[in-house]
């Protein structure tokens, strides 16, 4: 029997040869081009590209941005890839003002640092200086000031780190910043049968005798309470239980205006309430 001579298929289909080819080719390719990107990833990490050249500061207004920097040890030498982040969160959020801290890398080679601070609700005075008073009742003494900007009433006779302050603070927490602004200052009259007894007086020359209980609740009624009020009147607007006006001439006699806790039109409000 006569041998058949065997044709290699790659002879018999030359494009199939040069498909493989290709196919070899697009691999080779691919590994070199993997190659040297993870030979770009180790330079980049190993040089100086991947080290911090900026760092940036958001959201503070109480502590300044070096004071931030300084205590989250970052500096410009620093690589990107060997920071703790959650380390300098937790050393800057050590700082009193501070509420809240997020620190993120912001490629290629910036820092970001966000901070919320806690809200200036007041201030106290001692020693000739103004010392703000935080939402959560903590005094700033390394922050004082040499006169309030107004954005916050000035708070006095209270008795430092007292529960009644905590509560004071946070009752002004919750008071729209328009109103808060009306305030100038709030004295801690304590009585014996009611230690909550606080003494407001506003910017307009206003007194008003409250409840540091409920106090941003009760406190809303004043623009309309105030409006009611003969301007040419001086006197007490009470808030604290009901709503009623003592003018300063009649306070001995012990006679008192009932004041309506509802919102007038505006016409109302110019007529005022007679006694």
């Amino acid at each position: 029997m006569a041998k058949k001579k065997v044709i290699s298929i790659e002879n018999r289909i030359p494009k199939l040869k040069e498909a493989r080819k290709k196919k070899a080719n697009k691999r080779l390719i691919f590994y070199l081009l993997l190659f040297f990107i993870l030979i770009s990833v180790i330079v980049y990490l190993q040089s100086p590209l991947s080290d911090v050249n900026n760092i940036t500061v958001e959201g503070n207004d109480l502590v300044d941005k070096k004071t931030i920097v300084k205590l989250s040890e970052i500096t410009t030498k620093d690589n990107m890839w060997n920071l703790e982040l959650d380390e300098m969160e937790e050393k800057i959020s050590d700082l009193s003002p501070i509420k809240e801290v997020t620190v993120k890398r912001n490629l290629p080679r910036t820092v970001n640092i966000s901070v919320k601070e806690y809200v200036r609700v007041g201030y106290v005075k001692e020693n000739g200086h103004f010392i703000p008073i935080l939402e959560n009742g903590q005094l700033l003494k390394n922050h004082t000031v040499e006169i309030p900007n107004g954005d916050a009433p000035i708070l006095s006779g209270w008795e430092e780190n007292s529960t009644y302050l905590s509560e004071m603070t946070q009752e002004l927490r919750n008071v729209k910043p328009s109103l808060a602004a009306q305030i100038s200052e709030i004295h801690w009259v304590p009585e014996e049968t009611n230690p909550y007894t606080i003494q407001l007086f506003m910017n307009n020359g206003q007194e008003v005798v409250a409840s540091i209980r409920d106090f941003s609740e009760k406190i809303q009624v004043y623009p309309s309470i105030a409006s009611q009020i003969d301007p040419d009147k001086e006197g007490v607007i009470h808030i604290d239980v009901g709503a009623f006006f003592v003018p300063y001439d009649q306070e001995k006699s012990g006679d008192q205006e009932e004041i309506n806790e509802g919102r007038e039109t505006e016409g109302e409000a110019d007529n005022g309430t007679e006694g």
